[in-house]
């Protein structure tokens, strides 16, 4: 009797095929910047309630070269992933018309773009002067 045998489709490099793959699988990538981003501010936190020295030794450590190169590239990653996450809303989002006419892609995803930046200037302002 003949062993009956599944398919076992390749998996390896299947996403570098497609330029679309390729940006979708970018911008998941991203999201591991963002988790090692909160658990640095998780053991931030931590270091605070463990008094002066501890925040202080917490803060230097941040002021390393290794650190800034880290959150040099967190920040690149984590703005890629907040324009593809606009540049797709449109089409995401429900039916929104105003006077009757269906509003721009272009407006729906240039607002949050805008509403992302005008944020993110906000809390560097605010970071600075505290």
């Amino acid at each position: 009797m003949a062993q009956i045998r599944t398919y076992v489709r390749p998996m390896g490099g299947w996403w570098r095929k497609n330029p679309y793959f390729v940006r979708y699988m970018i911008r998941e990538a991203s999201s591991v910047f963002l988790a090692v981003y909160a658990i640095i501010l998780l053991v931030g936190l931590l270091r605070l309630t463990q008094g002066a020295a501890a925040w202080d030794a917490w803060r230097a450590a941040l002021t390393k070269p290794g650190s800034i190169v880290f959150h040099w590239l967190a920040l690149l990653t984590v703005s890629y992933h907040a324009y593809t996450w606009w540049k797709v809303a449109p089409k995401t989002a429900p039916d929104i018309r105003i006077a009757g006419k269906p509003v721009p892609e272009l407006l729906i995803a240039g607002g949050g773009w805008l509403a992302t930046l005008g944020a993110s200037i906000l809390i560097y302002v605010l970071v600075r002067w505290l």
